[in-house]
């Protein structure tokens, strides 16, 4: 075989920036696949689906892995083995972005495994992947014969100076006031996830709308792709979707539809509603046994479950669209009751307990130092991160059991969601490492909100001065036959049979996170933005709940805290400090039980000396002091005889050595200088010179015009 030719289509971002779509070279055995080009930047996009249904499942099987290659920028991995191994989370983050735009876009009842792989293969610094995966993924879909109702794409959007740019660089990206990532078809929105800093609505808005426009440019780019292809992608593969049966669905319908809406109207906790739903199914199920036999139960009990899940779903919206009240007997702007409580757990460098309805965090604030930091090693770069959040979700919270495991793709994306909204209103001088951990007491809707609300409490428990209380709602809508219902703190429930679900994190002034996932056609920018102003009345109330507990950070640490000391000192001397092969400081921390940190900013070396003891921390910092410290010709210094000599007297002060000459002691004439001092003696001395040939410091007794002491 000869040298593939791919095809190709592209596009231009509006900073001129020429993005090419290309398939038909790399991975010709997948259904599908694609690589996109934007400069150096290359990522390639694969996706296979399976000919037949998966056996026994009741959701779509779909994986999406986004992973960066270390040798895309010309890396060698840092971990042990020295190769890719399991996904970073900022990988898994992305892949995440990518399935949750993409898996709405699957008809209903598609059961067969579909898996997207996507790979940077070639990177660069200034361009942010993560922007260009979905666009990677769609293009392999749409160069497939797969059923699904794509094409859709996604942007990064980000505010700076006053404008909304696309996709912009790496080092402008940085200093904007707003970042989120928006995925849409070419008609509707179907996710939205970012930051900002205390945005209003209006401003996330109108970056959704100039995200959507730059969408539409990269659809058609796909759709030009695609032609070229002729009859292999226009003419999809047939499926068949395993639908609700309909003859059970009636019966289901017929036989559960009014219990249903009793249960629904009924006003219950989670736990009571749980087993009367399972109850009702189960009387259903034995009331199917007998008059269709064991065997035709058996065969049909999957298929009885969804039909009941199907008109489960059907009667709630109902209920809530007809009667204006929700399965809690709450209105749909109420809010759940809140109760908090802050330092309850005494050994932690700060705690909180947040608990809105049926969902509670038990969050905790540990303070530590630059040993602490987490060190993040990408295919793009290796930094260092000073605030970390993890999320941690057991199986009591949900009364279930279930083995613990290592954090999954879900506790990741939540606690990314809740830690960049926290963030944004931590100090930006703030010497510390701090980790906060959420841990899920209880749930039934938004743990990830709960978790903000939590942290902003445990954080000002611990004192870390944070700009203002922040908070998080959970969002819902449901949206049927011209009745719309915007619902305001969401439970379980609500958020399965939705049309729309947003989390929107903030302090009074402004948004700082969200995140929102859209199941409807047609969402208009009105109905949104209705939904974001109904959020922020939300918010307001949940603050002013959260400031009943605490409403400013506590003016000092926990007594058992570390404390940081910060100081400056001239990058020269950052070699004594540490001294050869770390002598010097190694000693320091072991004397005082302090930790030392040390590092070149600019000119300077900044130290940071840690402990929980105030003197423990004072005597490292006058060891340090007495290492770095520079006398200044014309100061006055108290000073000890250390030797005499013919020529004068040698003397110490503040770790430094100098000569005070005998023509130097005094106005009248002296034979010798031991008959002035002895070794041993405290005198004033006042620095007048360096000798410029032997750089020895020249002191003088008798210059010393006032008994005033420079002290460092």
């Amino acid at each position: 075989m000869g040298l593939k030719t791919p095809y190709s289509s592209s596009f231009s971002l509006p900073d001129g920036r020429e993005v090419i779509l290309e398939t038909g070279k790399l991975g010709a055995l997948a259904d599908g696949s694609a690589v996109v080009k934007c400069g150096n930047t290359i990522l390639f996009a694969s996706v296979v689906a399976s000919k037949e249904p998966r056996e026994g499942v009741d959701f779509f099987p779909l994986s999406v892995d986004y992973q960066e290659k270390f040798a895309s920028a010309g890396r060698v991995p840092g971990n042990f083995f020295r190769r890719e191994t399991k996904l970073s989370e900022y990988e898994v983050l992305t892949s995440r972005l990518v399935d949750r735009a993409i898996r709405p876009l699957f008809p209903e009842g598609y059961y067969n495994d579909v898996q997207i792989i996507i790979y940077l293969l070639s990177g660069e610094s200034e361009t942010l992947p993560d922007a260009f995966a979905a666009l990677a993924a769609s293009t392999a879909l749409t160069c497939s014969n797969i059923l699904w109702e794509g094409p859709i794409s996604e942007v990064r959007v980000v505010k700076i100076d006053g404008e909304f740019r696309i996709n912009p660089p790496r080092t402008e990206a940085d200093s904007a006031i707003l970042d989120i990532i928006v995925a849409a078809t070419d008609s509707n929105l179907m996710m939205v996830e970012g930051e900002a800093e205390e945005c209003s609505e209006q401003d996330l808005i109108q970056a959704i709308k100039a995200g959507h426009e730059a969408i539409k440019v990269q659809i058609a780019a796909q759709h030009r792709l695609a032609e070229q292809l002729g009859t292999k992608v226009l003419t999809k593969r047939e499926i068949t979707p395993k639908l609700p049966d309909e003859l059970i669905l009636s019966q289901v319908e017929l036989e559960c539809a009014d219990s249903i809406q009793k249960i629904a109207e009924s006003g219950t906790d989670k736990n009571s509603r749980k087993e009367s739903f399972e109850l009702l199914l189960k009387n259903f199920k034995e009331k199917y046994k007998e008059s269709q036999g064991e065997e035709a139960l058996d065969d049909n009990s999957k298929m009885i479950s969804m039909c009941f899940d199907k008109v489960k779903k059907k009667t709630i919206r109902k209920v809530v669209l007809d009667s204006g009240k929700r399965l809690d007997g709450r209105t749909y702007t109420d809010i759940r009751p809140i109760w908090t409580e802050i330092d309850y757990l005494p050994s932690t460098h700060g705690s909180a307990i947040f608990t809105r309805g049926e969902t509670q965090s038990l969050t905790s604030v540990t303070l530590g130092t630059k040993d602490d930091e987490l060190m993040v090693d990408n295919a793009l770069g290796l930094y260092f991160e000073k605030f970390l959040l993890h999320y941690n979700f057991p199986p009591f919270s949900v009364n279930e059991v279930k083995p613990l495991r290592a954090p999954g793709r879900r506790e990741v994306g939540h606690a990314n969601l809740a830690g960049r909204s926290l963030k944004k209103v931590m100090p930006s001088d703030f010497p510390y490492t701090v980790r906060v951990v959420s841990d899920i007491m209880e749930s039934n809707g938004s743990s990830s909100m709960a978790t903000v609300c939590a942290g902003s409490l445990a954080l000002m428990d611990a004192g870390v001065p944070i700009k203002a209380s922040t908070a998080g709602i959970a969002m819902g809508l449901i949206a049927e036959e011209g009745k719309v219902a915007i619902l305001s703190d969401i439970l379980g429930d609500e958020d399965a049979l939705g049309d729309m679900d947003f989390k929107v994190t903030g302090t009074k002034n402004g948004i700082c996170g969200t995140q929102m996932d859209m199941k409807i056609d047609g969402l208009s920018y009105e109905l949104l933005e209705n939904a974001l102003m109904q959020a922020r009345q939300g918010r307001m109330h949940i603050i002013s709940k959260m400031e009943e507990s605490i409403s400013v950070p506590n003016p000092d640490f926990k007594p058992h805290a570390p404390r940081i000391v910060e100081l400056r000192i001239d990058k020269s001397f950052i070699g004594a400090v540490i001294g050869p092969g770390g002598k010097i400081i190694q000693e320091m921390q072991a004397k005082t039980g302090t930790k030392i940190n040390i590092e070149e900013v600019g000119n300077e070396g900044v130290i940071n000396v840690a402990s929980n003891n105030k003197e423990s921390i004072e005597a490292a910092l006058k060891m340090i002091r007495a290492i770095t410290f520079t006398p200044k010709v014309g100061d006055i210094y108290n000073a000890k005889v250390v030797s005499l000599h013919t020529f004068g007297a040698f003397v110490d002060f503040h770790g430094k050595s100098g000569l005070v000459h005998i023509s130097e002691i005094s106005d009248k004439r002296i034979a010798k200088v031991e008959d002035v001092y002895q070794v041993g003696d405290q005198v004033k001395v006042k620095l007048i010179g360096t000798d410029p040939k032997t750089g020895k410091l020249r002191l003088s007794v008798k210059a010393v015009a006032s008994d005033e002491v420079t002290t460092m």
